[in-house]
C-alpha cells in the first residue's frame, strides 16, 4: 500500500499541532497540517487516510494540486481545500475515532515525502446528572441508612465525585462509594 516516511524528509517538512486531538462528537473538527518545502515543485500531492485498531486504512481524499478527489462514500463528511493540507470533518461521530494519517508528495527534481498521524478521540458531552435516593422518601433517622446513586444519560470518560458543602468525600466509616 504506501510507505510511510518520518515527518521530515529531505526538503519537505509537516508538521501537525498535537498527535492527539479530542473533538467533540456532533460538532466539526479541524486537523490542522503545516507543510513546507525549499524545493521548486511541479505537483503537490496531499492524501488522508484513516484507520482503527487491527483494520486496514480507508482511504477519504487526496488532491495534486487544486484537484480534490474524495471518496465517494465520504465526499460529504470530509474537506480539503488545496494547497492547504488541513482536514475538516464535518459533523464527527463516535465512529470517526482513531488515527488519521497524511501525507504529502512533493514533485520537483524528484519527488519528496513525509507523513503524519494523528489520533481523534471523540467525547460525548455528560448530560446533566440525576442523583435518586434510596428510601425515596421518609425520614432517615440517625441509625438509618440512606443510598445516593447517580446516573447521566450520556458521555463519555465520565468521573463521579460527591461533595458536601462544596468539598469532595471521602471514603470512612461513615461514607462507602460503590
Amino acid at each position: 500500500f504506501f510507505h510511510f516516511y518520518a515527518g521530515i524528509c529531505s526538503a519537505l517538512k509537516l508538521t501537525v499541532p498535537s498527535h492527539t486531538i479530542h473533538g467533540i462528537a456532533g460538532q466539526p473538527l479541524h486537523l490542522t497540517v503545516d507543510y513546507n518545502f525549499n524545493a521548486t515543485a511541479s505537483e503537490i500531492q496531499i492524501i488522508w487516510l484513516f484507520e482503527r485498531p487491527q483494520s486496514n486504512p480507508k482511504y477519504l481524499l487526496s488532491s495534486v494540486n487544486q484537484t480534490v478527489v474524495p471518496d465517494l462514500e465520504y465526499q460529504h463528511k470530509f474537506t480539503l481545500i488545496p494547497p492547504n493540507a488541513s482536514l475538516m470533518i464535518n459533523p464527527l461521530h463516535i465512529s470517526d475515532e482513531g488515527n488519521y494519517i497524511v501525507k504529502v508528495n512533493v514533485r520537483g527534481n524528484r519527488t519528496i515525502a513525509a507523513s503524519q498521524k494523528i489520533q481523534v478521540a471523540v467525547d460525548v458531552p455528560v448530560t446533566k446528572p440525576i442523583v435518586y435516593t434510596e428510601p425515596s422518601s421518609g425520614a432517615v433517622e440517625y441509625v438509618g441508612n440512606i443510598t445516593l446513586k447517580c446516573t447521566v444519560e450520556k458521555g463519555t470518560r465520565v468521573v463521579y465525585q460527591w461533595r458536601k458543602n462544596g468539598k469532595p468525600l471521602h471514603a470512612s466509616p461513615t461514607y462507602t462509594f460503590s
